[in-house]
């Protein structure tokens, strides 16, 4: 499966704030975007970026499709997905992704990355209600339990992500039980409580063009 392979702080500075895509890395001042706030490149510092409508909503889109690690295609299957369905197509498509056992995953605090949830997910290293899921793709539904499965429970890695799992943002739709090292997802989030820094109505104006 293809997958992105260069500098993971070069996609930050391409969107000019942080997408927390290293992890816990990301909070501390010596994230790569706190020294060098510009486009990577030769010549970052002195490109002029273009404020046309079209540019606005094309990186509203990259923003959201490199936060949760997806490819343009698998971004895009999304979007066609969250059209098909009823409901606000901008928020049913951040309730899809939020919905990724992935995300879920990294939500919960088990890693320390969205990146380091996928790796450890296809190494069968979690399960949903008691049986392993290997798919990162994996829609979680209310009221699945996920949790590290088996002796993966004393992994060092997940274990040291628990202990930092307190400096992320908590969200209401997830319940954490940190002596059971189990979560569950307790429902499919409203819009107001994603925290996704992201306008979605542009990414839909984008795609409907």
């Amino acid at each position: 499966m293809a997958r992105y392979r260069d500098a993971k702080c070069k996609l930050c500075r391409r969107e000019g704030e942080k997408l927390f895509l290293k992890g816990d890395r990301c909070y501390s001042n010596k994230c790569a975007i706190e020294k060098r706030n510009s486009p990577p490149g030769q010549h970052g510092k002195a490109r002029v970026r273009k404020s046309s409508k079209y540019n606005v909503q094309l990186r509203e889109k990259q923003k959201l499709r490199k936060t949760y690690g997806l490819l343009e295609r698998q971004f895009r299957n999304y979007f066609h997905k969250a059209a098909a369905t009823k409901g606000i197509t901008g928020t049913t498509l951040l309730q899809l992704l939020e919905r990724r056992l992935d995300n879920v995953v990294y939500r919960l605090g088990f890693t320390s990355s969205r990146a380091q949830a996928r790796q450890l997910i296809r190494h069968n290293h979690f399960e949903v209600n008691g049986k392993k899921v290997n798919i990162p793709s994996y829609l979680v539904s209310p009221g699945d339990r996920i949790a590290p499965h088996g002796k993966s429970r004393d992994l060092f890695i997940i274990r040291e992500a628990i202990k930092n799992v307190d400096a992320r943002q908590a969200v209401s739709y997830l319940d954490l039980d940190t002596n059971k090292l189990e979560g569950v997802f307790t429902e499919i989030p409203s819009r107001d409580v994603i925290p996704v820094p992201v306008d979605e109505q542009l990414i839909v104006e984008l795609y409907s063009k």
